[in-house]
């Protein structure tokens, strides 16, 4: 049985948050959550890529149990305080995967620091460029909901994320909302950080083997695995038929799956 276990390290915001399980020796896989969720989306993730690896979930910084130091969000700032995680617990060089804004967190983390990424996994990734940027600007918030004194943005939050959820599922809607309460007022926060990164100006200096997880029914993300591998030539395209926004913690044996395929084929 692979034990998970939590723990706290001090960096430059504060107390970041991270979940681990597996052989401290092992090959370290460091995985990245959706915004606003935390290392909870990884959950049941964990422990399967954990009976080969060294697997690390972190709460991006500001999200879950993470400090976020009061410096301002951005995909960068984040970007960096993964890499002084990687510092605190001695890793050299990592294996990053990432699922919607964890994407594109581990995107510019192998673009920054690409001396301690050996490969990348973008699950449900956009591809944010000037276009993206525009299209996002005229669109409503995600999943920001005007407070109500009786409680009545609960429900609105719940619905707002219902339609790209499976059906029969509530336990998934509940692990959103829980996350998004604790996020409080920056629930949008994550969102806003995607929608500004200039992913066009660093994606070129991504080199490490990638794979690209096409959840086929998730709406937002899907559309952009073609365009994603047209600017990372080496990656390969993966479908998890069926999939929708909660990827990991929807059908966390095909996720895993597809991750340690994917790790025991690259060099």
């Amino acid at each position: 049985m692979t034990i998970l276990r939590r723990a706290f390290a001090d960096l430059s915001v504060g107390q970041v948050h991270y979940a681990a399980c597996g052989d401290p020796q092992a090959p370290a896989v460091l995985l990245l959550h959706q915004s606003p969720r935390s290392w909870a989306e990884y959950r049941d993730v964990l422990p399967l890529i954990g009976a080969r690896c060294h697997a690390i979930a972190m709460d991006t910084a500001g999200f879950g149990d993470s400090a976020d130091g009061g410096v301002p969000a951005s995909i960068a700032q984040w970007a960096r305080v993964a890499c002084e995680l990687l510092d605190a617990l001695h890793i050299g060089r990592v294996d990053v995967v990432g699922h919607h804004t964890g994407g594109v967190i581990a995107l510019e983390l192998a673009a920054a620091f690409p001396e301690r990424v050996r490969s990348l996994v973008l699950s449900s990734t956009p591809y944010t460029d000037e276009a993206f940027r525009r299209a996002r600007a005229q669109r409503p918030p995600i999943d920001e909901v005007a407070p109500s004194e009786d409680g009545s943005h609960l429900a609105a939050l719940w619905q707002r994320r219902q339609g790209f959820y499976p059906p029969g599922r509530p336990d998934l809607l509940e692990a959103f909302v829980r996350d998004a309460l604790k996020v409080g007022y920056r629930v949008e926060e994550g969102h806003r950080a995607v929608a500004s990164y200039r992913m066009e100006d660093r994606i070129g200096r991504v080199t490490q083997p990638a794979l690209i997880m096409r959840a086929t029914d998730d709406p937002f993300a899907a559309p952009h695995a073609q365009e994603l591998q047209h600017h990372l030539p080496q990656a390969r395209i993966v479908d998890i038929e069926g999939g929708m926004v909660p990827l990991p913690d929807q059908m966390p044996d095909a996720f895993a799956r597809a991750v340690l395929d994917f790790l025991s084929t690259r060099p």
